[in-house]
């Protein structure tokens, strides 16, 4: 594949929908192919070289995932996957190229719903299980989706969604299933053996949404090689991953950390996963105990507060913890390495990129630093101008590697995209020995405990109740989350400012947007800081 070329001739797809709707090919950023392993061949599904190869070579019998309850080998991974497979493109009567919308919790099925969306040739649209309806709506009109798989117990919220297309449910009636007509009881009837889809590598097979500092989401759209891609970065040459290893952590597979944290890299070492909801601190290291967990995938939140309890728990099979989704402290690096004697490997990453591109492990980590670029990329700071500054300057982290931003019909990829470097939003300074230490956001995105919150979209909520005349929402600096969510709100007049009222907002918030994103801080004021012109000055709420 010539590297060089920017949107390739569209190949025989059914529906065009997704590579019509790629930014011009002007606005892509450039795309480095310096590893050998990153030549793929021109035809390519990357499910049939995760999945199908790893049994095809002799390792069907392999632990793939496992649950609580239940455990797959490769062979019955695949066998359900192509099951599913044959429901989208049989049942449903999905071609090539449509939008397949998913909703669940981390678990076998999710993770098997997923994989066949892919290997049917079609493109997955994983959502947050959080997410209400009024986002749900949102992503489900912006990438016009085709088909929706939905976990039973997740159903109320999308239920509530109008004009939505055929939907299945799964894992009802206690992992059942939930009747005749759940995809599960499709499955029954369906052969175990599905032929991979003829899809190019530069076919759209993922549309993964992020929040923008506007509120407004942004679907960040991926190939099939970029799937490869991310497994033969980061996990090959910095986490050194496994045949033997079990990983574990609470990312959700909707979220892009946990998509590869916990179903792609394990799969692609021919390793496997341990999937489990609702965990929290004390009970994942209950889980790392029980399982034999050997890789660990969380935020630093997390990290913070299984130091204080991991002297009760049997950690000795963990070799590898890995922190991402928001800074890593130097205090909960310290204390996580007190408590378990193992140094946390940090690393950045974005929806916008897929997974991690600068990070550090064993020799090369050093405290306050996320790390060096990953094999594969290539990371400098930018000024204002759009730049090169050299070490010791605070701009704007830029990054160009295998993968990068390719946002879905969206003005605003020529914001992220400068010169062909991807630019995070983030704000970095690279020391002299070419360690990049995170410093700020350079947007008004709030991150807290690994969420990405937009101030703006829990603005528009508050500002839906009645008793709210403006409102300014922010991120302030919290020890325990790195960030929380703090909203400035103005009564409307003859209005009184209770903790009662405060409780009643928060609450109101949780019912419109995924409960995460409410204001954990509520602060009443006469007035907002505004510009001569009426912009909100988010930057004095922010001083002390």
């Amino acid at each position: 594949m010539d590297p060089s070329s920017a949107v390739p001739a569209a190949t025989p797809t059914v529906d065009p929908f997704a590579r019509e709707h790629l930014p011009p090919a002007a606005l892509w950023p450039e795309l480095l192919f310096a590893l050998p392993e990153l030549h793929y061949p021109a035809r390519l599904n990357c499910v049939a070289e995760l999945l199908d190869r790893a049994v095809a070579a002799g390792g069907g019998g392999r632990l793939a995932l496992r649950d609580e309850r239940h455990s797959w080998t490769y062979a019955q991974l695949l066998a359900n996957v192509d099951r599913i497979a044959h429901v989208l493109r049989g049942p449903l009567g999905l071609v090539p190229g449509n939008r397949v919308l998913l909703r669940g919790a981390n678990g076998l099925t999710m993770a098997a719903a997923f994989l066949a969306v892919l290997k049917a040739g079609l493109v997955a649209v994983p959502t947050m299980p959080l997410l209400r309806t009024r986002e749900l709506a949102t992503i489900a009109g912006k990438a016009q989706v085709n088909a929706v798989l939905c976990a039973e117990g997740l159903r109320a919220e999308l239920d509530a969604v109008p004009g939505l297309p055929p939907v299945l449910y799964f894992g009802g009636d206690g992992g059942n299933g939930s009747g005749d007509g759940s995809l599960e009881a499709l499955m029954a009837g369906m052969p175990a053996a599905f032929a991979p889809c003829d899809t190019a590598a530069d076919d759209v097979c993922i549309i993964a949404f992020t929040s923008g500092t506007t509120g407004v989401p942004k679907g960040t759209m991926h190939f099939h090689r970029d799937v490869l891609a991310i497994c033969d970065c980061f996990p090959r040459h910095t986490l050194r991953v496994r045949p033997d290893d079990l990983f574990i952590g609470t990312p959700p597979l909707a979220f892009t950390f946990g998509l590869g944290g916990l179903l792609l890299f394990p799969l692609r070492a021919g390793a496997a996963a341990v999937l489990l909801e609702k965990l929290t601190p004390e009970t994942l290291l209950q889980a790392i105990a029980q399982y034999r967990a050997t890789v660990c995938f969380t935020a630093p939140t997390f990290y913070r507060q299984m130091a204080a309890l991991a002297g009760g728990h049997d950690l000795a099979s963990l070799r590898r913890t890995v922190s991402a989704g928001e800074p890593l402290p130097v205090a909960t690096r310290e204390a996580w390495q007190r408590a378990t004697g193992l140094a946390m490997i940090d690393g950045i990453g974005s929806t916008e990129m897929l997974h991690i591109f600068i990070s550090a492990a064993d020799g090369d980590i050093r405290p306050g630093a996320t790390g060096k670029p990953v094999p594969g990329y290539q990371a400098c700071i930018l000024d204002a101008q759009g730049n090169p500054v050299g070490p010791g300057v605070v701009g704007r982290l830029a990054v160009k590697g295998p993968t990068g931003c390719r946002y879905l019909a969206d003005p605003r990829q020529k914001d992220y995209v400068c010169n062909g470097w991807n630019l995070t939003g983030d704000a970095y300074e690279m020391d002299a020995d070419g360690y990049f230490h995170y410093r700020s956001r350079t947007d008004d995105m709030i991150i807290s405990a690994g969420y990405n919150i937009a101030g703006p979209e829990v603005e528009d909520a508050l500002l839906r109740h009645p008793a709210v005349a403006e409102c300014g929402v922010i991120g302030r600096p919290d020890e325990e989350r790195g960030q929380v969510v703090e909203a400035h709100v103005v009564l409307q007049v003859g209005i009184e400012a209770t903790a009662a009222l405060a409780a009643e907002l928060q609450e109101f918030v949780k019912a419109q947007i995924a409960p995460y994103k409410y204001p954990r801080r509520i602060v009443f004021t006469h007035a907002l800081p505004r510009t001569e012109t009426g912009k909100l000055q988010r930057f004095r709420l922010r001083q002390p």
